[in-house]
């Protein structure tokens, strides 16, 4: 299978085959949201991040093997519509940063810290605390033994740009510090980026647009 990363609401899952792990790709909601869905080859325990809207849609792709935990990337209302639901349905661990808990209305079990690994099965991500957009916006890294790394970034890293600041410059200096430093200087320019909406990216598609976006402030 041939993996884009391009999705509609509505329509299919796209699929990513690792050698460890499986990405299932879907857009839900009317903000057109990515959840994405970990299925670990070895064991079949997965984790979804962001059950952002559409429970329906999410569960029937979660399927009759269930998720074992549902991360959330940060606490803006159109990352967690289906929450409520899918934990519900399943009885997934809840994860989400520290200091993004308290915003969303489904309790938190795990409260994530920078540096801190979620594991899904035998694979392991690897949460980067990114400040900014919110408070404890996280990101993952699943740095792949069999290949480049991959990162789920949440609305921290887009395709253009980093997320919304709210014209806020002293925010987008946090936010474009810690995506630099904790993800562009650690990450080969391979890392394949999984953005909160739409396409997804490179860190090397990425890396020679920094100064412009510095420069622009947002």
């Amino acid at each position: 299978m041939t993996y884009s990363g391009v999705v509609k609401v509505g329509g299919p899952a796209d699929v990513h085959e690792l050698t460890d792990l499986m990405i299932s790709k879907v857009a839900v909601g009317p903000m057109d949201n990515n959840s994405y869905l970990l299925r670990c080859r070895a064991t079949g325990e997965q984790l979804l991040i962001d059950a952002a809207a559409e429970p329906a849609t999410l569960l029937r792709l979660i399927g009759d093997d269930s998720v074992a935990s549902v991360v959330t990337t940060h606490r803006h209302g159109d990352h967690w519509q289906a929450l409520a639901e899918v934990v519900a349905a399943t009885g997934a661990r809840t994860y989400a940063g520290r200091y993004d808990a308290e915003g969303i209305p489904v309790a938190t079990d795990v409260a994530v810290e920078d540096g801190d690994v979620i594991a899904v099965g035998r694979v392991r991500l690897t949460a980067r605390h990114l400040t900014g957009h919110t408070p404890g916006s996280i990101a993952l890294v699943y740095d792949d033994p069999h290949g480049p790394p991959h990162v789920f970034t949440g609305d921290c890293l887009f395709p253009g740009g980093v997320g919304n600041t709210h014209q806020d410059a002293e925010a987008f200096a946090r936010l474009i510090g810690d995506v630099e430093t904790k993800l562009f200087d650690p990450l080969p320019d391979e890392t394949w980026v999984y953005p909160g909406h739409g396409r997804d990216t490179t860190l090397g598609a990425e890396r020679p647009q920094l100064p412009e976006w510095r420069a622009r402030g947002w």
